[in-house]
């Protein structure tokens, strides 16, 4: 462990995050009573460039009328290229009410498009007397994102959430594919004439988890395209949690039981995790700094990873 410690990333369930067009009035209440842990309202890539200024107002009303419960509420606005995304923070932070907790950036290439938007975010609050602090999340989607996703993760104290992008990052990186997330056909290995897929987002992935734990900030996988294809949803899923990831996005309302179900961890996982923390602290009481659980050497690391498994079935129940 380097001298400079790891920080704790945000104390917060993050097993889902629900998306829904803020052009479609109708899904408000629908995503309010889901089991969603973050609710995002979105400005972006679901409205036409025609409804943004007719989105952003029901947005607003949303947050200022809706029963969100305890949910995360966030709002994606639109990327810093187009000419919407300063009246999206305008509009939201001197309009919204103090239930607002997030602002979601996408396509974010470089540290300066955060300091862009904390600049923006700051002034208002400063301006409006706004007593709750606005936390950002930003959504890696291209080659420039990937590249500086250190910088990046580092670039803001508002800063709480990295979540991959992958349909844009994927046209950005000019890969060869149209689907959104999960295995692709075209990307396999041949072993003794049979197929092996393996994993296209698996490296950037990697690379926003190392990011995001060194500075504190929460990794989230993004979209998986096609609602129709449950174990294919829950394969993803699965993919990312083991590599440290603590949630996915929802595009469909069906897609929010399988995240919860693989971000939330069993009964059995739980069990075993105090198991092997009991277990070391028997062998510290015994002068030893390392035990044996189940057949297999348990140690100090042992303890860390038994403890990330506790912390987050504690906050997820809590």
């Amino acid at each position: 462990m380097s001298f400079r410690l790891q920080p704790t990333p945000p104390a917060r369930p993050n097993r889902c995050q629900l998306f829904g067009p803020g052009s479609n009035t109708k899904l408000f209440a629908k995503m309010a009573a889901s089991a969603a842990d973050v609710i995002n309202l979105d400005l972006e890539d679901s409205v036409a460039p025609t409804d943004k200024d007719v989105a952003r107002a029901n947005v607003i009303e949303a947050i200022n009328t809706v029963d969100w419960g305890n949910k995360t509420l966030s709002v994606r606005i639109n990327s810093l290229d187009t000419p919407f995304w300063y009246r999206d923070v305008v509009d939201l932070l001197e309009q919204a009410s103090e239930r607002l907790d997030q602002i979601m950036i996408p396509k974010v290439g470089c540290a300066a498009d955060i300091y862009a938007v904390d600049a923006l975010v700051t002034a208002i609050e400063a301006a409006k007397g706004r007593t709750k602090r606005i936390d950002l999340e930003v959504i890696i989607e291209s080659a420039a994102g990937i590249a500086h996703v250190e910088e990046i993760a580092a670039s803001s104290p508002r800063l709480v959430a990295m979540s991959l992008g992958a349909a844009d990052f994927a046209a950005s990186m000019g890969m060869q594919t149209t689907g959104i997330g999960g295995t692709q056909e075209n990307y396999y290995m041949l072993h003794e004439g049979q197929k092996h897929w393996s994993d296209p987002w698996h490296w950037a992935q990697a690379a926003i988890v190392a990011a995001c734990r060194t500075h504190g900030i929460l990794p989230v996988d993004g979209p998986f395209g096609d609602f129709s294809d449950d174990e294919g949803c829950r394969a993803q899923a699965r993919r990312s949690a083991t590599l440290g990831m603590v949630g996915k996005w929802a595009i469909h309302p069906k897609q929010i039981a399988i995240s919860n179900e693989v971000f939330t961890p069993s009964d059995e996982a739980v069990s075993e995790a105090r198991e092997i923390l009991a277990a070391m602290e028997t062998a510290k009481a015994n002068g030893e700094g390392a035990t044996v659980y189940k057949g297999r050497l348990v140690d100090i690391a042992s303890i860390k990873q038994a403890e990330v498994i506790v912390r987050q079935h504690e906050m997820i129940n809590g």
